[in-house]
């Protein structure tokens, strides 16, 4: 791949799936990610979440790591403020140590759930406003060079496991910027900041010990098929999707009444998540991701497909893989 490509995968818990069909996807879109050449698979935090199955990101991490030989695996991300730093040490310094140069850390600052969940989680209101603090600290678990004095992370000192700051606003970029690290922008569902961020990362960046130049990794949707036709259905039925999601309530809307809500004032944020999405034939959703990636001037991308069906989702992946 001249453009570096990666996946996000949300760990999608289908229709009459359980967890454990996720976990079993996982693992076998994991081993044709790595045939096919993609550099690394994330997998992010939420809870409470009854079609995410990602919850417990670091187990997920070592089961698929287990089942993969080269592909690196990671978080995109952990949230930070639902731990103490020196919990995430200790777990991401157990995956380098039992999977070596294979790790990577991403860390965001949102709560990955709702109110009540973050109660449950036993989160501090608050534990946001020490991210920038949080992230320094768990970098000197990792690095060996600890900001707690008489408190290593065994395992984690000395591991290095890289870390990349995740966000979809300002603050993460200047964050990165600041701390010499590389910076993931969550623009397949945040799209508005995308450019304003890049470009302030890029601008402030500072060369640290971790890294030398600005690195920025994109996220943008995917659905590819064999024939435009089939491509723009996934996409529709995708959008329908989203839309029972987000605003069902527990109720799933017909395809009508999806279509009907998309076309509303109420479906316009439905529609402005999915922005930056490639989709159509491979060759199709090839160009686009290169124009994509010199508008975000993304060194790399990391791409989501919310093809429907795990048939549709894995052929998604390997024909842009077979293109890219």
């Amino acid at each position: 791949m001249d453009l570096p490509l990666s996946i996000l995968d949300l760990a999608h818990i289908g229709e009459g799936e359980t967890a454990g069909d996720s976990f079993q996807a996982s693992v076998a879109m994991a081993q044709n990610a790595e045939k096919w050449g993609y550099r690394r698979i994330w997998y992010a935090e939420h809870h409470n979440m009854s079609t995410i199955a990602s919850s417990a990101t670091s187990v997920l991490i070592a089961h698929v790591a287990a089942h993969t030989q080269t592909i690196r695996l990671g978080a995109g991300g952990i949230m930070l403020p639902n731990h103490a730093p020196l919990t995430i040490a200790e777990q991401f310094g157990t995956l380098e140590t039992l999977h070596p140069g294979r790790i990577d850390l991403g860390l965001g600052r949102a709560p990955g759930s709702d109110q009540q969940t973050m109660r449950a989680l036993r989160r501090d209101p608050t534990s946001a406003d020490t991210f920038p603090q949080d992230v320094v600290e768990l970098q000197g678990y990792l690095t060996g060079e600890s900001r707690i004095p008489g408190v290593d992370a065994v395992p984690g000192k000395g591991t290095n496991v890289p870390l990349y700051i995740l966000g979809s606003s300002l603050f993460g970029a200047k964050l990165a910027a600041a701390l010499g690290l590389p910076y993931a922008f969550a623009s397949h569902f945040a799209p508005n900041a995308l450019e304003d961020a890049v470009a302030l990362y890029r601008r402030e960046f500072t060369p640290s010990p971790y890294l030398d130049r600005p690195y920025v990794i994109a996220g943008v949707n995917v659905i590819v098929a064999d024939t435009e036709e089939e491509a723009q259905e996934h996409f529709l039925d995708a959008k329908r999707k989203r839309v029972t999601q987000m605003l069902g309530r527990g109720r799933t809307f017909t395809p009508e009444e999806a279509d009907e809500i998309l076309r509303s004032p109420a479906g316009r944020q439905v529609l402005q998540m999915v922005t930056y999405s490639a989709v159509g034939t491979p060759a199709k959703a090839k160009d686009y991701l290169h124009g994509f990636a010199e508008q975000a001037q993304a060194d790399e991308l990391i791409v989501v497909s919310a093809a429907p069906g795990r048939k549709a989702w894995m052929r998604s992946l390997e024909l842009l893989a077979a293109a890219a």
